[in-house]
């Protein structure tokens, strides 16, 4: 480091962990920066859609996402990598880091795990697409996939909503059980995709599918979907017939256009940003069965890790005291 500049701290996961925040914090800031993004250049969100490197020799993917916050005076850069098929089980499929600098003069302040955070505000948007789209009085959760993103949307949508039941499908029907062991509150786990989401009125898609899984036909009419896998512009978990037949709501428009295999190859219509949702310029077609496509926005890691920076700094101020 430079003469004078303090290094930057290092977060773990453990450290990111104690000091996320709780949902009741997280939601209504990732909510503001949602909204913020989709108000344009006067929301002062700084995002370029992420710069995707193939590792082809390795079947990888290196995802670089910067962003700057003016209203949070926040400025990161997130570097998330994802492999399609790891021959070591106990590699995560995705691993991120996020680096936070001081936007007044670039110094690296910290390097922060950015697995915990990627999983959790992930999460928080879709239980947010959730609170605005799912159908009035619902009772049923579908979550396909049983990785670290099925635990983050389980634990937030149980906490935030009051599903009767909640059912769980995975490829692997031995990795389901184990989630449905590992979590609070009884789970059904289901030996197929049509099982699983048959009358269920909200649905997370949180799989590593590259070709679809979801079936149209198989969906409640008015369902509300958070599809969350397939971030690549050849890989699909939902069919044509869902897509087509939905409302299409995303996190931004640009990404979705360029990076969503589900929304390119479908061709289907987007209907609206979410942040637009919010900001009162598009309307929550609840009565409709809808779609939330979640690609992940580099704004939501920047307000997440700001959070979590400054409770950290916070609580070592104490400790000095």
């Amino acid at each position: 480091m430079s003469r004078g500049v303090p290094p930057p701290v290092f977060l773990g996961a453990e450290a990111v962990e104690e000091h996320f925040p709780p949902a009741s914090l997280l939601v209504p800031a990732l909510e503001a920066a949602l909204a913020d993004f989709s108000s344009g250049p006067e929301g002062g969100v700084v995002q370029p859609v992420r710069t995707v490197v193939p590792i082809q020799k390795y079947s990888g993917f290196l995802g670089v996402m910067p962003a700057y916050s003016a209203k949070d005076d926040a400025l990161t850069t997130k570097l998330v990598t994802f492999y399609e098929h790891l021959k070591d089980p106990s590699v995560p499929t995705h691993q991120a880091t996020v680096l936070l600098l001081d936007p007044t003069n670039g110094t690296l302040k910290a390097v922060m795990d950015g697995s915990v955070i990627t999983a959790k505000r992930t999460a928080a948007v879709s239980a947010i697409a959730t609170k605005l789209l799912m159908p009035t009085n619902s009772e049923v959760l579908c979550i396909l996939g049983a990785g670290v993103q099925a635990r983050s949307h389980y634990e937030i949508f149980m906490e935030l909503f009051s599903f009767k039941e909640v059912r769980v499908w995975n490829r692997s029907k031995e990795k389901a059980e184990k989630f449905a062991r590992s979590v609070a509150g009884p789970i059904q786990v289901c030996s197929t995709v049509q099982e699983a989401v048959a009358g269920a009125d909200v649905i997370v898609t949180v799989t590593m599918a590259t070709k679809p899984i979801l079936h149209g036909e198989w969906v409640k009419p008015g369902a509300h979907i958070n599809a969350v896998g397939a971030s690549r512009p050849d890989w699909r978990e939902l069919d044509d017939d869902v897509m087509r037949n939905s409302v299409l709501y995303v996190d931004t428009r640009e990404a979705a256009m360029r990076e969503s295999g589900d929304v390119i190859l479908s061709g289907a219509k987007i209907f609206s940003e979410l942040g637009e949702v919010l900001l009162g310029m598009k309307p929550a077609l609840r009565e409709e069965t809808t779609v939330f496509k979640s690609l992940g926005m580099a704004i939501e890691d920047t307000v997440s890790a700001k959070m979590v920076f400054d409770s950290w700094l916070a609580g070592s101020r104490k400790e000095e005291v």
